[in-house]
C-alpha cells in the first residue's frame, strides 16, 4: 500500500515539473513544495480562524481572571473635595415660621477594604475615614469627625445568591474556553486539510488534463494519416477531432481551476509572497483501528459539548433559584462595630474616639402579587425541563455522532486501498486500449474514451479517498481530544495565548 502511494506521489511530481506550455518559462518560477503536515502547521500559526481562536481564548481568560479577582478583597478610597452646600431653611416655632440661611463647606475621605463572602452572598468591610465641615455663617466647635476603624458586615438572609452559582458556572465555563480552543485548532487543521486537497485535486486536473491533450493531440494526428489512407471512416476521424477540442478546453479550464484554488489556499495560510505552490500528496500513512466505545468515553469526558451540557443545566437551574427567591419574603442583616470621635482639628479628631455599634434587620413580605411571583417560578422551572430535553437529545446525538466517525474511519483503510489498486488497473487498462488502437488492433474510438474517463474517474476517486482519511483524522482528534495515531491526549498550554 505505502508502495503504491509513493509511486503516485512521484508520478504526480514528474507531471508537474515537466508537463506545462512553457516548461522553462515555469523552471524560471520560484516554487516551494508543502507536504500536508507543513500546511496544517502554517494555518496553525497564521490562518485567520487560528488567530480569532486565539483572539477568543483571551477574552474568555480574562473574563475568567476578572471573576477570580472579582472574589478577593478589594481596597476603594473615597470622598468629596469638597461639597459646598448653601441656601435657605425654615423652621417653625410656637405657631411662627422663621427664615434663616445655612452655608456649609463639606469635605470627606473614606478608606474602605471590602470582602464578598461567595458562599453566604454577603460582604464584610473594614472602613476608616475623616469628615470634615465648616460652617461659614455660624459656630463651627467640632468641625472634624473620624471614624478610626469600624467593621460592617451586610448579609441577605433570603436573597437570590448569585455568587454561590457563579462559584459553579465559571469554573466549567472557563474550562469549556480551553476545551473550545482545543477543538478549534483542530478545525483549523480540517480546514486547511480541505485546502489542500481543494488544491491538490486541481493539480492533478491540470496533470490530467495536459495527459489527455497531449493524448488526443497524438491520437489525432494518426488518426489523420489513417483517414488519408481509407483505414478509418470520416465520422471516428471528427470523432477524434472533437475530443482533442474538448481536451484542449478542459486544459485551459483547469489552468483556471488550478490558479483559484492556489489563491484560496495561499490566502487561507497568508501566503503573501508570489511563489507558487507545489503540494505534495501524502505518502506516509500508517493506518490504525479505533475502539469506538474508547472514542466515545474520551469525547463524554475531554469535549467542550460536555462541558456545556452542564454548563446549561447549571444555568436553568439557577434561573430556578432565583425565580423561587426574588418578590417572595426577603430578610437583611445589617450590623457595625467600630470607633468614632470628634475635635476641633484633625488631631483633635482622632483623640479618645468612643465606641459605635449598628444593628439592623430589614424585612421585605409581599402581601399580593396576584401570582406574579408563581407565575415566574413555573416558567423558569418549564424553561429548565425543555433544557433538559435539548441537553439530553443533543448528548444523545452527540455520542452516536461520535460512534459513526470512528466506525467510518475504520473503514478508509479499506477503502483508500480499493482507490489505489483501482487507479492502478484503469491506467493499465487505458495504457492497454491506447496501445492496441495505435497499432490497429482495435477500430472502435468510444472504447479508448470510455476507458480514458475511467482512468479519470479512478485517479480522482483516489485523492477525494485520501482527503476523506485525513479529514475524518482530525474530526476524531477535535471530538475526542485524543491523537490515536501517537496514543496521545491533546493539549496546550494557556500561558503561551496571554
Amino acid at each position: 500500500m505505502k508502495l503504491l502511494l509513493h509511486m503516485k506521489q512521484a508520478i504526480l511530481l514528474i507531471f508537474l515539473f515537466v508537463l506545462g506550455k512553457d516548461f522553462n518559462a515555469l523552471a524560471q518560477k520560484k516554487i516551494r513544495t508543502l507536504t500536508l503536515e507543513e500546511a496544517i502547521e502554517i494555518s496553525k500559526d497564521q490562518s485567520p480562524d487560528a488567530l480569532n481562536a486565539k483572539q477568543t481564548f483571551q477574552a474568555s481568560y480574562w473574563d475568567w481572571r476578572s471573576y477570580k479577582a472579582s472574589n478577593l478583597p478589594a481596597l476603594g478610597l473615597s470622598g468629596t473635595l469638597p461639597e459646598i452646600n448653601q441656601g435657605i431653611t425654615a423652621q417653625k416655632y410656637n405657631g411662627n415660621v422663621t427664615y434663616s440661611s445655612y452655608d456649609y463647606i463639606s469635605a470627606n475621605a473614606n478608606l474602605a477594604l471590602t470582602q464578598t463572602i461567595g458562599v453566604t452572598g454577603g460582604s464584610i468591610s473594614m472602613n476608616s475615614g475623616l469628615n470634615g465641615t465648616h460652617n461659614v455663617n455660624g459656630n463651627n466647635a467640632l468641625p472634624f469627625v473620624s471614624v478610626p476603624i469600624n467593621i460592617e458586615f451586610f448579609q441577605p438572609i433570603f436573597k437570590y445568591n448569585r455568587y454561590r452559582w457563579d462559584r459553579k458556572i465559571m469554573p466549567l465555563k472557563y474550562l469549556q474556553a480551553k476545551r473550545k480552543y482545543i477543538e478549534d485548532i483542530e478545525q483549523v487543521s480540517i480546514t486547511a486539510t480541505n485546502y489542500f486537497f481543494n488544491l491538490l485535486q486541481a493539480q492533478v486536473e491540470k496533470k490530467i488534463a495536459a495527459m489527455n491533450l497531449s493524448n488526443y493531440d497524438t491520437l489525432y494526428r494518426i488518426a489523420k494519416g489513417r483517414y488519408q489512407l481509407g483505414k478509418i471512416a470520416e465520422n471516428e476521424l471528427l470523432q477524434l477531432e472533437l475530443n482533442f477540442l474538448k481536451a484542449q478546453a478542459a486544459a485551459e479550464t483547469a489552468d483556471l481551476d488550478l490558479d483559484n484554488a492556489q489563491f484560496r489556499f495561499k490566502s487561507y495560510l497568508r501566503l503573501k509572497d508570489s511563489t507558487r505552490i507545489v503540494l505534495l500528496p501524502p505518502g506516509n500513512i500508517s493506518f490504525f483501528k479505533i475502539d469506538p466505545l474508547k472514542a466515545v468515553d474520551l469525547a463524554k469526558g475531554n469535549s467542550s459539548a460536555s462541558l456545556d451540557f452542564q454548563r446549561r443545566l447549571l444555568v436553568a437551574a439557577s434561573a430556578v433559584n432565583q425565580a423561587k427567591l426574588t418578590g417572595r419574603f426577603d430578610a437583611d442583616l445589617h450590623a457595625l462595630i467600630g470607633l468614632t470621635s470628634s475635635g476641633a482639628t484633625i488631631p483633635d479628631a482622632y483623640m479618645k474616639p468612643g465606641d459605635q455599634r449598628q444593628l439592623s434587620i430589614g424585612v421585605s413580605i409581599p402581601i399580593v402579587d396576584w401570582g406574579v411571583a408563581h407565575g415566574r417560578i413555573k416558567m423558569a422551572q418549564s424553561q429548565e425541563d425543555i433544557e433538559k430535553t435539548s441537553v439530553e437529545q443533543e448528548n444523545i446525538d452527540f455520542q452516536r455522532n461520535v460512534y459513526l466517525k470512528v466506525i467510518q474511519f475504520n473503514m478508509q483503510q479499506n477503502q483508500l486501498t480499493i482507490a489505489a489498486k483501482s487507479d492502478t488497473v484503469a491506467r493499465k487498462s487505458y495504457e492497454v486500449t491506447k496501445g492496441r488502437y495505435l497499432i490497429g488492433k482495435i477500430n472502435d474510438i468510444t472504447n479508448l474514451y470510455l476507458s480514458q474517463i475511467e482512468t479519470d474517474n479512478a485517479e480522482k476517486n483516489y485523492y477525494n479517498a485520501l482527503q476523506t482519511f485525513w479529514t475524518n483524522y482530525y474530526e476524531i482528534r477535535k471530538l475526542t481530544h485524543y491523537d490515536f495515531r501517537k496514543s496521545e491526549a491533546l493539549k496546550f498550554d494557556p500561558r503561551g495565548l496571554k
